[in-house]
């Protein structure tokens, strides 16, 4: 039991490392993409404002440990399964570059154990509903509106402007933007995998209550900031040049729609996907200006949306048959550090930092073309 309840958080830590990679596109794309700030530095201060993001609220981790699976019918064996079946639909979607859904990965993969396990009836089907999948669905669609609409107005308030003046400033206001998305984003995600260890513990210790102890918000804040400073450069990519090519203007907006649902959210317990709500911000943001939108790119990830939970949840069913086996936790745990040393060893270099282009070239969208009859 011990040895089990020690991989356990060993495991959840390394989900959170890998949530921190995958995730961190979220707080540096758009900022590197319209080159306010250079790579390497983007991902070190994201990483820093994550950890500390991590302590302001236990909302999430409180859902997650709860509000998902009835705690006091889990086991380790489930949970172990369930983080190792996220972590290998992390490790898919962020070697394919698409930006996926961490915290869905994770809920899916917990729940499809559980369900494995011990039937349908372990899940919560209603706090699922309403804690996990209305807001997820909801968090883009508003990141879509209110980032279109602040990326409008602010087009429309500097468009007779100087460019090269109102670039400078909208880089440095992106600073402020992305720093409060990563602060942010350690908020909301840092807490899912509080929530899972605190659940570890009180299956490995029935007497015990919830609770989220401080080594454990330490060791999920630092394994959070630790796999934001690696960078998962591909989902970088991804949102950044791919999915559309935002200005500074569009940047800042995108920016700050993202870090306002997502503080909202992680006060009201809602752990929604940072991922979808970026990527609808994004989006918003670029039709505001008139910008090409990379609709095979964008189509490619609503799939991968979609097959989230289901793929996470799969993969977390037939692993439990493997932990019950002799040596299980220890075979499962094997496997999933395999799956990582594969994924660390294909990983990519960050890009080069090219000079940042004229502000005048990106400060403001270009008008779109005329139509010739």
């Amino acid at each position: 039991m011990e040895l089990t309840l020690v991989l356990v958080v060993a495991l959840a830590l390394a989900f959170d490392f890998t949530n921190g990679f995958h995730d961190s596109a979220n707080a540096v794309a758009t900022s590197i993409a319209t080159k306010a700030i250079r790579p390497r530095v983007a991902v070190a201060g994201a990483a820093v404002l994550n950890f500390a993001g991590a302590f302001v609220s236990l909302e999430v981790a409180a859902t997650v440990g709860k509000g998902i699976v009835d705690p006091s019918a889990v086991t380790l064996g489930v949970i172990m399964a369930g983080l190792s079946g996220a972590i290998a639909w992390n490790l898919t979607s962020w070697r394919l570059g698409l930006p996926t859904s961490s915290s869905h990965a994770l809920i899916g993969g917990v729940a499809g154990a559980a369900i494995a396990a011990s039937g349908l009836g372990i899940v919560n089907w209603t706090g699922l509903k309403d804690k996990v999948m209305i807001p997820s669905l909801a968090a883009p669609v508003a990141g879509l509106a209110i980032a279109g609409g602040l990326a409008f107005l602010l087009l429309r308030i500097v468009r007779r402007r100087d460019p090269e003046k109102v670039g400078r400033i909208a880089r440095r206001g992106q600073l402020i933007s992305a720093s409060f998305v990563a602060f942010t984003h350690g908020t909301n995600d840092a807490q899912k995998t509080m929530g899972v260890i605190a659940l570890a513990l009180v299956a490995g210790q029935p007497a015990s209550e919830f609770h989220v102890p401080l080594w454990v918000m330490l060791s999920a804040a630092a394994a959070m900031a630790a796999g934001t400073y690696v960078g998962g450069w591909r989902i970088i990519r991804t949102l950044g040049t791919r999915l559309t090519e935002l200005s500074p203007v569009q940047g800042f907006a995108a920016e700050t729609s993202t870090a306002a649902i997502l503080w909202s959210t992680a006060h009201l317990g809602f752990p929604v996907s940072t991922t979808h709500t970026i990527s609808g911000s994004v989006l918003g943001a670029g039709a505001a200006g008139r910008q090409r939108v990379g609709w095979v790119v964008a189509r490619n990830i609503g799939v991968a949306w979609l097959v989230t939970i289901p793929a996470a949840a799969l993969t977390g069913a037939l692993l439990v048959s493997i932990e019950r086996l002799p040596a299980g936790p220890v075979l499962v745990a094997a496997l999933t550090a395999a799956m990582g040393l594969i994924a660390w060893r294909s990983r990519e270099r960050p890009p080069e930092a090219p000079p940042a282009p004229p502000a005048a070239a990106t400060a403001v969208a270009p008008p779109p073309a005329p139509v010739r009859s």
